[in-house]
């Protein structure tokens, strides 16, 4: 397939067409920057913090732990952790002991959690305290052999550490753990003794470093097969587009989740090879980040637009000092023109948006660090990626610039398949691209649009409907703070259309009028029929508004 990439055009000056990629284990980066930048604080977290030398040495005593557990190269084990310093040390932990990493969602329920730890065959599991019920009932169903748990306070030093111990002692909610030295262990002990390890057989381009869990948006999550030159070259991806960022010291707030593809590349992978201190957030609690923000001066925010907006609304925004921040890399859904534009005076920075998925690990496409950016889109192929559009039935005809059809990837960071689905793994990569399943065009100078998911076209009446495009519309009305819009089963119509509407604070609306306003903005065949308020939103961790979800509330409502 002949390629057209006019994007090249309109990258910034200091940007590189190619890169020449170096393939290496992905612990690499935390070597480098521990000789390089010894002293410099890789992790700050309450009172604690850790220096870049001291966390590779932690990391090399964990891993030899483990592999005195018995963990073997090539293993998988399971994080299931909230962002704290502990997830940071055992990530490059199990990495440097040969291990794959397999990051779980802690909000998980039972049958999310006993898929996704069985179809990965997690040997270990590492925890938190307060996780250990849920995990505790689910043990018969597991093939975990050994289960590692840790606490708040191993990432929290005096008096802190003493106040969080004493306060655990008096809550009778606390669980209690059945700590046996041999398959419940405390994940402390992973620290204890000299002795060091760190991979040397590590094939970068073919050993798995991530078992990364797809959202499970389309039913049953899928793991895709990340390798340690996937990663690693998304990484240097970063470092080609966002060329000015690490000649300083950086500070990088972690408030997206590690254990999502994006806030493990973003707010950890990439921190790491910038010699960056960072900030770790185990939950969102918006007055805490503007106190991090004034007391830490960060410099890197990366987030997503439903957080941006949430900071934006908080009333004691003006007593903090915000001004540090100089880029936000917003990704997960669109955010308003008017809202980056808000944010950027409000809080003196830049929003970049961009793109990505986790089968590319995740980032693939970026609007350009100080050049042109347009309203709406996802920016351009990150250096090294390439992009194009295709027919939506036969996947291989090329669409001419400005027609819409499903965006195509390839690069160095696209995955080595879904793990043990060969099928899968047929239909998404197809002669070297991965097929997104993303309905997008191009336009003239090379910056593509998402339009929507393929899945989430709706079909009404024989006319093809793309619910963003309603979205957006809601999103414009003053009264309204945010809406998705979702195609329901219908007799004869095929599907009919549903939004379900976000009012701001203190403002009214009904259905005629939500209606009424759809009408003067939109084609009689996209005007919605029904009409829902609520308080909020069914969302991800990374605040991606959950569509199947809310399908699946109305299938239940009609079965």
């Amino acid at each position: 397939m002949e390629i057209n990439r006019p994007w090249l055009n309109h990258y910034d000056a200091e940007v590189s067409n190619k890169i020449e990629f170096n393939h290496c284990p992905l612990f690499d980066y935390l070597d480098r920057t521990a000789e390089k930048w010894p002293k410099r604080k890789a992790i700050e977290f309450q009172n604690w913090s850790i220096t870049y030398e001291k966390l590779k040495h932690a990391s090399e005593i964990m891993a030899a732990n483990l592999r005195a557990n018995g963990l073997k190269t090539g293993d998988r084990v399971a994080i299931m952790l909230p962002n704290t310093p502990q997830m940071i040390m055992t990530y490059w932990a199990i990495l440097k002991a040969g291990g794959v990493v397999t990051m779980t969602n802690p909000l998980y329920m039972e049958t999310e959690l006993v898929h996704q730890l069985t179809d990965s065959a997690a040997k270990f599991i590492i925890t938190l305290d307060m996780l250990w019920p849920k995990l505790e009932k689910l043990r018969d169903k597991l093939p975990a052999r050994k289960y590692f748990v840790t606490t708040i306070s191993d990432g929290l030093k005096f008096p802190l550490k003493q106040l969080y111990n004493l306060k655990s002692l008096k809550d009778k909610n606390k669980p209690k753990i059945p700590y046996n030295g041999s398959s419940i262990i405390k994940w402390k002990t992973l620290l204890e003794g000299k002795e060091t390890y760190s991979a040397s057989n590590i094939r970068p381009t073919e050993d798995t470093a991530l078992l990364q869990y797809t959202g499970g948006t389309t039913g049953l999550s899928k793991g895709c097969s990340l390798t340690h030159a996937n990663l690693g070259a998304n990484i240097q991806q970063f470092h080609a587009m966002l060329y000015s960022l690490g000649r300083e010291r950086e500070v990088v707030l972690g408030i997206l989740p590690y254990f999502h593809i994006y806030g493990l590349t973003v707010c950890l992978n990439f921190p790491t090879s910038l010699g960056a201190t960072m900030v770790p957030f185990p939950r969102y609690v918006p007055l805490d980040v503007l106190k991090a923000m004034h007391k830490l001066k960060p410099t890197l925010f990366p987030g997503a637009p439903a957080l941006y907006l949430s900071l934006l609304q908080q009333k004691e925004l003006s007593q903090f000092d915000i001004a540090s921040i100089k880029y936000c890399l917003s990704g997960s859904s669109p955010m308003p023109v008017e809202a980056i534009q808000q944010f950027n005076s409000v809080f003196g920075s830049t929003i970049v948006e961009g793109f990505g998925l986790t089968e590319a690990s995740p980032v693939t496409h970026l609007n350009p660090l100080d050049g042109k950016k347009k309203a709406g889109s996802i920016g351009v192929p990150l250096p090294g990626t390439d992009a194009a559009i295709v027919d939506m039935e036969v996947g291989s005809l090329p669409m001419p610039i400005g027609k819409m059809g499903e965006l195509i990837i390839r690069g160095p960071q696209v995955m080595k398949g879904y793990y043990n689905k060969p099928d899968e793994t047929a239909g998404a990569l197809r002669n070297g691209w991965l097929y997104t399943g993303d309905i997008a065009y191009m336009d003239e100078d090379g910056y593509f649009f998402i339009v929507d998911r393929k899945k989430d076209m709706i079909i009404s009446s024989g006319y093809n409907i793309y619910p963003r495009e309603i979205d957006e519309i809601l999103f414009e009305h003053p009264k309204i703070q945010e809406a998705v819009t979702v195609g329901l089963p219908h007799k004869t119509r095929g599907e009919v259309i549903k939004v379900y509407v976000v009012l701001k604070e203190g403002q009214s609306l009904d259905r005629t009028e939500v209606i009424t306003y759809c009408r003067e903005k939109l084609a009689a065949f996209k005007v919605p029929r029904q009409v829902e308020f609520r308080k909020e939103l069914p969302k991800t961790m990374v605040g991606k508004v959950l569509r199947r979800a809310l399908r699946e509330e109305e299938a239940q409502k009609n079965s």
